[in-house]
């Protein structure tokens, strides 16, 4: 069983995603917040994100991998820390949006915020970034674009539709960014053609979330040379004509002016050079697997990791093309090469405990691609208290006939996790993999109720009354109870979307 686990059917596309904003230069000057009593309530706001997540969390390209979600909430969680403590994030918003970052495996150069605090991050765009700080100076663009309320006095300004009608336009954007034929078509259906243009940020709004942005990431001690070097990166690509790579040229094109002003706020700073780290780069090498996942292109990757000048690259650069061709090499199912390329590997990030870890991980991941369920659990053999291990164990548990076990922790994690819908996906497995249908049903509506599809969970759970009513649950009348009170909640979760509409 392969790591990443698709959970859910899909079908439009993450790739599609329009880019509402991507990094730029903050102003030297000192820009007035932009404000309007007038905007969309945080409320409304916070429905509109979640009916389009939704949508994206069934799309065939979102993508739930432990070790890159966890990588890439490791840059986050400080950045969301770092608004706090500047006043730029507020109570009110803090509470109610959602603040979560969603993964998406095309190898567009792409970022995107939507309304109520979700944003979306294509691996193509971590492929490309060299260190943590260019990566970080993305999400605190991004982060920006929200904690300043721009998406909702955007909407205000442009529209007074219906929230569905909203969510359909935003959708029907997302979607012209990779396929403008299919994207025309959800639009027109909408009656929404302009949305598109109505989407894009004001000058004044980039150039806002920029000097935000920077703050922002510099609290959060990221090295402000990221915000630098990743905007030349699109200042070299819009001078190349955007060949379809970089979406998000198309909607907001680099600036002269932002790019003065990012300059000059640059030298302001006491730069430390951002120097690239063996852990981004192996994240990095692992984006680039997901998002090119061609026989051609992984071949590229072994042919690249087996040229006799990597030895002479810094250590960064061969732990991240070490780590591509080893993964490119599993994804491939060639094991032998994988095994050279992961001794390989440990060779070079030996002195170092979390680059050690990733390698561990990942030949943990390769065993477990092979069935060898007994290697991966020799592997990962303390009990775990981080995701991707804690996954990669309950997988290679379940398989081997431990369910019990995997249940146990499983238990524990989604009580304090209630939103990881691929862990309650494998507590449903490692219930039934003990003989209890009823748990295994519930804990199967539990993850459509993390990925916003109440209408499958709700399906789910009365699934689940229905095996109670004919004795399943075997006097296990507390969590008869659970199922009873949660499609209950479900039920007006349905009520209050029927009543957007």
């Amino acid at each position: 069983m392969r790591f990443t686990l698709p959970l859910l059917p899909r079908r439009t596309g993450l790739a599609a995603a329009l880019a509402l904003a991507l990094l730029g230069a903050p102003a030297l000057a000192q820009l007035p917040t932009l404000g309007d009593s007038n905007d969309m309530g945080t409320s409304a706001e916070r429905k509109l994100g979640e009916q389009i997540a939704r949508e994206l969390y069934r799309d065939p390209d979102y993508i739930d991998d432990p070790v890159l979600v966890e990588y890439v909430q490791s840059l986050w969680q400080p950045l969301l820390a770092a608004a706090r403590a500047r006043g730029d994030l507020g109570a009110e918003i803090d509470e109610r949006f959602a603040w979560q970052v969603l993964l998406g495996k095309d190898r567009s150069i792409n970022a995107f915020a939507l309304p109520g605090g979700w944003l979306g991050l294509h691996l193509g765009l971590v492929s490309v970034t060299v260190n943590r700080d260019e990566l970080a100076s993305v999400l605190a663009h991004e982060l920006s674009h929200v904690t300043q309320r721009h998406i909702s006095r955007m909407i205000t300004q442009e529209t007074r539709q219906a929230p569905w009608m909203l969510a359909a336009m935003i959708l029907g954007a997302l979607a012209v960014s990779k396929s403008p034929e299919a994207g025309q078509a959800i639009l027109a259906g909408s009656q929404a053609l302009g949305a598109q243009q109505q989407l894009s940020f004001s000058r004044e709004m980039e150039r806002e979330a920029d000097r935000i942005g920077f703050g922002i990431m510099t609290q959060a001690r990221y090295q402000p040379q990221g915000f630098v070097t990743m905007f030349e990166k699109l200042q070299h690509a819009a001078r190349l004509n955007d060949n379809g790579a970089y979406p998000y040229l198309r909607s907001h094109p680099m600036s002269t002016e932002r790019a003065a002003d990012m300059q000059a706020r640059h030298q302001l700073q006491a730069v430390v050079p951002a120097t690239p780290t063996l852990e981004h780069a192996m994240a990095a090498g692992r984006a680039r697997v997901i998002s090119n996942p061609g026989v051609d292109a992984l071949r590229g990757m072994l042919l690249e990791a087996d040229a006799s000048a990597l030895a002479a690259q810094p250590r960064a650069r061969q732990a991240g093309v070490l780590y591509a061709a080893a993964f490119a090499a599993m994804r491939l199912k060639e094991q032998a090469a994988s095994a050279r390329l992961l001794a390989r590997l440990n060779t070079v990030v030996a002195p170092e405990p979390v680059a050690q870890r990733l390698a561990r991980l990942l030949e943990a991941e390769s065993a477990a691609a092979l069935n060898d369920h007994a290697r991966v659990l020799r592997l990962l053999d303390t009990p775990a208290t981080r995701r991707p291990e804690l996954l990669l164990q309950a997988q290679a548990q379940v398989q081997a006939g431990q369910a019990p076990e995997a249940a146990q922790r499983l238990q524990a994690w989604v009580a304090t996790q209630p939103r990881d819908a691929t862990a309650w996906q494998l507590l449903a497995s490692a219930y039934l993999g003990q003989g209890q249908r009823v748990r295994s049903v519930r804990a199967e509506a539990e993850s459509r109720v993390a990925q916003l599809d109440y209408t499958a969970a709700l399906d789910r759970f009365k699934a689940a009354q229905d095996l109670v009513r004919r004795g399943a649950a075997a006097g296990d009348h507390i969590e008869a109870s659970i199922i009873d009170t949660r499609a209950r909640q479900v039920e007006s979760l349905l009520r209050e979307q029927a009543l957007e509409r």
